[in-house]
């Protein structure tokens, strides 16, 4: 008696992609402060879970957009809802999944009303969650089309990240890339120049602006510290220093980014 033919096993490659799709399904953020809190609310494209929320925090959201709140005593608020001791929620917490922009060409091809040029944003092992909110929220004010990081070595989506951009991340896109080198090689393929900033840049970045006047723009920033690894280095068109007032000055990467997008706009 012939025995059972078995099933052809699925590649490691397969099986890994699969998992990870299936995490990523299942995964959920916390949101928490009553700005964050009410800008998620108040975003169709968002998928709201649960929304816990104090009397008083209650009190001073306003709309639900049709949420049905559970309500909770202040005191148990840290039992209830799985935050981080130090996280400063004001009675209000919602649970959400992740925020879907697209792929990388609709995210960087699309239009942003008002904009001087098309302007985007790429970090490199930018890990810092408080970093990347406020990139975001000058992002936004200063007309990017998005913020770009690598899945791997960059914040994810989280409450803290949320807190810092002042509702930015419900209306900027914050777009993590499988792989940086070869988004920033697609964006090439797009149009954009990619600047590159570093300290010992020749080049400083106003006068580089001057020369690209009218050209789709990138602006690739590493982390404090290590600075953009050499692959992302390579991949840059050009590589520009901010220009400071004494050799000791330094800005951190959310303040160069928030003076090299308002240097960017204006050229």
């Amino acid at each position: 008696m012939a025995g059972k033919e078995s099933k052809p096993q699925k590649p490691a490659w397969v099986i890994d992609k699969e998992r990870s799709r299936r995490a990523a399904a299942a995964e959920t953020v916390w949101m928490f402060g009553l700005h964050a809190v009410r800008d998620a609310l108040a975003n169709p494209a968002r998928q709201k879970l649960r929304l816990v929320v104090t009397r008083n925090a209650l009190d001073r959201l306003g709309d639900l957009f049709g949420m049905t709140p559970e309500i909770t005593d202040p005191r148990v608020f840290g039992k209830t809802v799985p935050l981080a001791p130090d996280s400063v929620h004001q009675g209000a917490a919602l649970e959400v999944r992740p925020l879907k922009w697209g792929s990388l060409s609709e995210v960087a091809l699309r239009e942003v009303p008002g904009e001087t040029r098309p302007l985007l944003v790429a970090l490199d092992r930018v890990t810092d969650p408080h970093n990347i909110g406020a990139i975001l929220r000058s992002a936004e004010v200063f007309g990017a089309r998005a913020v770009i990081a690598p899945a791997r070595h960059s914040a994810p989506e989280t409450g803290a990240l949320a807190k810092t951009a002042s509702g930015a991340l419900e209306r900027q896109p914050y777009l993590r890339v499988p792989n940086l080198a070869e988004a920033l090689s697609q964006l090439k393929g797009m149009g954009f120049t990619l600047i590159g900033l570093d300290g010992t840049a020749t080049d400083t970045l106003p006068d580089l602006l001057s020369d690209l006047r009218g050209r789709a723009i990138c602006l690739v920033m590493g982390a404090e510290g290590p600075g953009m690894r050499d692959l992302t280095m390579k991949n840059c068109d050009h590589l520009a220093r901010i220009p400071f007032a004494a050799d000791f000055g330094s800005l951190n990467v959310s303040n160069a980014a928030a003076v090299a997008l308002y240097a960017a706009g204006r050229s």
